[in-house]
């Protein structure tokens, strides 16, 4: 008989607390996302392991009919306690929301747990958390297989567009669009990341303005193509002005 118990290694990227005290989390692991329950969580030794960001091992209990598996036991691998500073802790925290967006429960990715790991882990550590997570957030969307379209206009198919399209995040020609270009260090990004190896991107970073665009285009690509990252507008000030 196939037991229902296992134990599971992944990084917590999604935690909330229920009004009884159960704490439901979300792991990110190499054999995929996977959403568990621990039970009366907040009362007990769990509740300081399984909080964001930490590298856990938790023992798994799979209720027959249920639809969470439980939690029973859980062991802190690693933790990055740099990621609590205030100028790092949103970027991490938007590492986690587009993870969590983009990759689906039980779908197989080593790669994307990689990918994710390393963010946490400059984010907490380099000198620039800020274009840490730029860069990660472009490559984790580039692994779940979402690439902006740079090479031809949305709306004609003219050749080299340049300006953002609102409406589906993807570029326009200069005739269709209603706003303006954006830089050539972001049109050059824009192109390029999804080839570009993460060392190759982090060697070349933006000037603050290219970066304010790479947010906002970042921001319309997934709220049209992927979903509504809800805490950007609320961590990213250079989002926030621009509504």
């Amino acid at each position: 008989m196939r037991s229902r118990t296992a134990n599971r290694s992944g990084i917590v990227l999604r935690r909330h607390v229920t009004p009884a005290g159960d704490i439901i989390v979300t792991l990110l692991t190499p054999q995929g996302k996977l959403k568990l329950i621990a039970r009366g969580g907040v009362r007990g030794p769990l509740a300081s392991v399984l909080s964001l960001f930490h590298d856990v091992t938790v023992q798994v209990y799979q209720t027959p009919g249920g639809d969470l598996a439980t939690a029973k036991q859980a062991a802190l691998e690693g933790a990055l306690p740099g990621l609590a500073a205030p100028e790092r802790y949103p970027y991490a925290h938007l590492l986690s929301e587009l993870a969590d967006l983009l990759f689906q429960e039980g779908e197989f990715s080593q790669n994307a747990f990689e990918l994710y790991a390393g963010g946490l882990r400059g984010v907490s550590r380099h000198a620039d958390p800020e274009w840490v997570a730029l860069v990660m957030s472009y490559k984790l969307l580039a692994l779940a297989g979402f690439i902006p379209q740079t090479a031809f206009c949305t709306q004609c198919g003219a050749a080299a567009p340049e300006h953002p399209d609102p409406n589906s995040g993807q570029l326009l020609c200069r005739p269709c669009a209603a706003q303006p270009a954006y830089s050539p260090e972001v049109l050059d990004y824009l192109r390029g990341f999804a080839r570009v190896s993460v060392r190759g991107l982090m060697e070349d970073p933006l000037s603050v303005q290219g970066r304010a665009e790479l947010w906002r285009a970042l921001e319309r690509f997934v709220a049209v193509q992927v979903g509504r990252v809800q805490s950007w507008r609320v961590n990213l000030p250079q989002l926030a002005a621009a509504t």
